[in-house]
């Protein structure tokens, strides 16, 4: 197994949201980086222009989401200071 966990990863793998006054997520497609995410919208515009015509962002033999799920856009606070 995989360290990640991950025998057949899927197609898509939106990576942990960065740090900084305009976080986004890097989103890859087939271990190749396509762009940046801020939204869940965006995913789906990379996806559609890699040729899914309706992807569904919870299909997880679709997208692999890391560092949180579609909901998670910040990167969370270190510590309590």
């Amino acid at each position: 197994m995989s360290e990640s966990g991950d025998i057949f990863r899927p197609p898509v793998v939106v990576r942990p949201p960065t740090r900084g006054e305009r976080p986004y997520r890097r989103v890859e497609i087939y271990g190749r980086t396509v762009g940046r995410a801020h939204g869940p919208a965006d995913v789906v515009e990379l996806i559609r222009h890699a040729g899914v015509a309706e992807p569904d962002l919870d299909d997880p033999d679709l997208v692999a989401w890391r560092g949180g799920d579609r909901t998670v856009w910040t990167h969370p606070p270190d510590g309590d200071g």
